[in-house]
């Protein structure tokens, strides 16, 4: 008599969460937040985390963290930083107007993607690297 063999049953390939999420921002931008406690106010992309799809926003979110000497010579207290936020939680402005507007990509006939405010219809400038 045969042994019995159990087949594995085949499992169906689930939506799994992207190892780096698309982000319509990068670091530099000028962004206003459009919802949440922080809403209304302005500031500029200090970080940018695709894998958690979140952003550091200057003078958003600033929270304390209390800081403890790790050696002798360190000084200890309580120190404020920024934290990030969700990336969907702000829009980027338009160059034109200072509005909030969505971003189209457009392909250069040299091949680079171009980012376009959809209100105006302006290019967007990537933010210098330092």
């Amino acid at each position: 008599m045969k042994p019995l063999v159990y087949k594995k049953s085949r499992r169906r390939a689930e939506a799994r969460e992207p190892e780096r999420h698309k982000l319509h921002i990068a670091k530099g931008d000028t962004v206003r937040v459009i919802s949440g406690e922080y809403r209304g106010k302005e500031g500029k992309i200090l970080r940018v985390y695709p894998k958690h799809f979140r952003v550091e926003v200057e003078g958003v979110n600033v929270v304390k963290k209390h800081k403890r000497a790790g050696a002798p010579n360190q000084e200890s207290g309580i120190i404020e930083l920024t934290a990030p936020i969700a990336a969907s939680k702000v829009m980027l402005l338009d160059p034109k107007s200072g509005e909030p507007t969505r971003i189209r990509r457009r392909v250069d006939k040299d091949g680079t993607v171009e980012r376009i405010a959809v209100k105006s219809g302006q290019p967007i400038p990537r933010a210098k690297a330092k």
